[in-house]
C-alpha cells in the first residue's frame, strides 16, 4: 500500500481531465450559443459561463500534472 492509500492515479488523471474538458466545453458552448442567438445574458449567467471556462482550463492542466506526475513520484 502506498503513502496515499490505494489511489488509481491513472484513472484520476484521465477522469479529472475529461470532466474538466466537459466543464470547459459546456461553459464555452453555452456562451457561444447565446452569442449566436443574439441573446443578452444576465450578469450572473455570463459570470457562471466564464468561471466554467476558467475552472475547466485549470482542471485540465492540473489534474494530469498532479495525478499523473507529482503524486506518483512521491510514493
Amino acid at each position: 500500500m502506498g503513502r496515499y492509500g490505494d489511489l488509481d492515479y491513472q484513472q484520476w488523471a484521465k477522469t479529472g481531465f475529461l470532466f474538466s474538458l466537459a466543464v470547459f466545453a459546456l461553459g464555452a458552448g453555452s456562451e457561444m450559443t447565446a452569442a449566436a442567438m443574439h441573446l443578452s445574458l444576465p450578469a450572473w449567467e455570463n459570470a457562471l459561463f466564464v468561471d466554467m471556462e476558467i475552472l475547466g482550463t485549470l482542471g485540465a492542466l492540473l489534474f494530469p500534472l498532479m495525478f499523473g506526475i507529482v503524486l506518483p513520484l512521491t510514493e
